[in-house]
C-alpha cells in the first residue's frame, strides 16, 4: 500500500515538473517573439520604425518612453530585474553616461561595425548612433551676411556683442558642443572662448532650441546656435507662425576650413539586463538598413548614419557640409569638464 502510495506521489510529481516545463517553454517562446525598448525619442519620432520592424519580423515591440536622463535612472534603478532590452536616447554624452554605470553591454555586430563610422559609434561596442545631429549656426537673412561667419570660436568676438542666442548650460546638446571644444583646443582656450560668448548673449538664454530660432527670426539677436531638425521641423509645420519665423532663417555650416561642423547622435544601446538580446541586435540592425536611415533623413530631418542615402529636399539645400571627426565616446568623457568651464564663466 504504502509501495502505491510511493508510486502515485512520484507520477503526480512527474506530471507536475511537465506542466511546469511546459509553462516555462510557452514563456521563453513569448519572450522569444518580442523585444522591449526603452525610448528617450518622442513617441512620434521612433515609433513608425518600431511598428515596420514587427510587421517585417513578427517581433512583438514593447515601447516605454520617457526622458532622457530619467531612463537612465530607472534602469540603474531596476538592475538586472529591468524588462528593457535596448535604450534609444539622444546625444552621445548620454550613451557613455550609460556605460559608465554599466547599463549596457557590448555587441558583436559586423554589419553595425559596417555601416556604422567608427566616430559615431562606441570603441568598445557598447553604443551605436542611428541618426546625426548637426550643430550649425543660423543666422538671420536680412541682417547678416554669411561672409562674416566662420567658427564657433568667432561668436566670441566683439562683433557679435547682444546679438547671440542660444540655450542655457544645462543643455546637454551644448555641453557636447563645449566638450567636443575641449577635445580639439583644451580647457584653457575654450574657457576664454565662453566668457566672450556670454558677454555677447542677446538675452539670458531661455527654451529650446525652437524657441532660440524664434528669437532669432523676430530679431532679438541676429545670430543662434540650434540642431539643424527643429528648424526642419518648424519649416514643415502646420502653425503658419512657426513656418514665416524659419524662413528668415538660414543654415550656416561654420569651422569648414577646420575640424568641421559639431554633430551628435540619437543612438542605440544594447542593456545589461536584456532578456531578448537576438531581438534586440535584430533591432539594432534594421534600424540602419536603408528604408529606416532614409525615414530618418526624410521624415525627421536629421542626417543619415549611412552614406549616399537619399536626404530630404530641405535638407538637401542646405547643401553639404564637413563633419567633425572626433570619435563621439570623448563627448561623454570631457562632458564633466564641459560643465565646469560653463559653471566657472557663469553660463547660465
Amino acid at each position: 500500500m504504502v509501495h502505491i502510495m510511493h508510486k502515485s506521489r512520484l507520477v503526480s510529481l512527474l506530471l507536475l515538473s511537465l506542466v511546469l516545463s511546459l509553462l516555462l517553454s510557452g514563456c521563453e517562446q513569448q519572450n522569444s517573439h518580442e523585444v522591449n525598448v526603452y525610448s528617450a525619442r518622442k513617441e512620434a519620432l521612433i515609433k513608425p520604425a518600431l511598428d515596420r520592424f514587427q510587421t517585417e519580423t513578427g517581433i512583438k515591440v514593447n515601447l516605454v518612453t520617457g526622458n532622457a536622463d530619467a531612463l537612465i535612472e530607472r534602469l540603474k534603478a531596476e538592475g538586472v530585474a529591468s524588462p528593457a532590452d535596448v535604450l534609444i536616447t539622444v546625444d552621445a554624452g548620454r550613451l557613455h553616461r550609460a556605460k559608465s554605470l554599466q547599463l549596457t553591454q557590448a555587441v558583436d555586430s559586423e554589419q553595425l561595425q559596417t555601416l556604422i563610422p567608427a566616430a559615431y559609434r562606441d570603441p568598445e561596442g557598447h553604443w551605436f548612433g542611428l541618426s546625426l545631429r548637426a550643430r550649425p549656426i543660423m543666422y538671420a537673412k536680412d541682417r547678416v551676411n554669411p561672409a562674416d561667419l566662420s567658427t564657433y570660436a568667432d561668436l566670441a568676438d566683439e562683433t557679435w556683442r547682444g546679438r547671440v542666442c542660444i540655450r542655457s548650460s544645462s543643455n546637454i546638446y551644448n555641453q557636447s558642443l563645449v566638450a567636443s571644444m575641449v577635445a580639439s583646443d583644451g580647457v584653457d582656450a575654450v574657457e576664454q572662448w565662453a566668457a566672450g560668448l556670454v558677454k555677447n548673449f542677446a538675452r539670458k538664454p531661455v527654451g529650446g532650441d525652437r524657441d532660440q530660432i524664434k528669437a532669432l527670426a523676430a530679431g532679438v539677436c541676429d545670430v543662434a546656435v540650434a540642431n539643424t531638425y527643429y528648424l526642419f521641423g518648424m519649416l514643415s509645420s502646420e502653425n503658419d507662425a512657426e513656418v514665416k519665423a524659419a524662413e528668415q532663417v538660414q543654415v550656416f555650416w561654420p569651422n569648414q576650413q577646420g575640424r568641421g561642423t559639431h554633430v551628435n547622435i540619437s543612438g542605440i544601446a544594447l542593456t545589461q539586463s536584456a532578456k531578448n538580446p537576438d531581438n534586440a541586435v535584430q533591432l539594432m540592425e534594421f534600424l540602419l538598413n536603408e528604408e529606416s536611415q532614409s525615414w530618418y533623413a526624410n521624415v525627421n530631418g536629421e542626417y543619415p548614419i549611412r552614406d549616399n542615402t537619399v536626404v530630404h529636399p530641405t535638407l538637401a539645400g542646405w547643401g553639404q557640409f564637413k563633419k567633425d571627426a572626433i570619435n563621439l565616446a570623448e563627448l561623454g568623457k570631457l562632458g564633466p569638464e564641459a560643465v565646469k568651464i560653463m559653471d566657472r564663466v557663469e553660463w547660465p
